[in-house]
């Protein structure tokens, strides 16, 4: 810890650091062109182990929690609503599934952000900030993992 602070301040700093880190790489993520978003990509590709994303449904009932999830592309301008399928042609689920990679970008960011917090939080307020990282991103991340499998499957069924 570089800075030391009270602790109000400290959950203060943490509140605020996680809202601009969050919205912050969500609008910035947002603003970059598509096709730097290819969901076939390497990265991207959904691996033998997700089996299309039944290894989602299986481990972790994401069927039952998904839709609960925040959706930032409503609230960005510029964003890809990703709440529900509103078309079922290619040209559109290809774009859908680069939309998830895209969403899937900014939560690995955000995870990338945690060593920051070691500036000015102890130990114990470390291990706090990454309880909290990995509850706001990784449900993010593994629903986006899980449409994009769906999505690949429901285009490779429509060729």
């Amino acid at each position: 810890m570089l800075i030391e602070l009270s602790i109000a301040a400290t959950c203060a700093l943490n509140f605020a650091a996680w809202l601009v880190i969050q919205l912050g790489l969500a609008w910035a993520i947002t603003q970059m062109s598509i096709n730097r978003f290819n969901a076939s990509s390497r990265w991207a590709h959904a691996q033998r182990w997700e089996e299309d994303g039944r290894f989602y449904e299986r481990w972790f009932r994401i069927k039952s929690w998904k839709d609960n999830l925040p959706d930032a592309g409503r609230w960005l301008a510029g964003g890809f609503p990703k709440a529900q399928l509103r078309r079922k042609n290619r040209e559109h689920l290809a774009r859908f599934a680069s939309e998830t990679w895209r969403g899937e970008v900014v939560h690995w960011l955000a995870l990338g952000c945690l060593p920051l917090f070691c500036l000015w939080n102890p130990w114990w307020g470390v291990l706090v900030n990454v309880a909290v990282a990995l509850a706001l991103n990784l449900p993010c991340i593994l629903a986006q993992r899980y449409n994009r499998a769906r999505l690949k499957r429901t285009i490779n069924q429509l060729s």
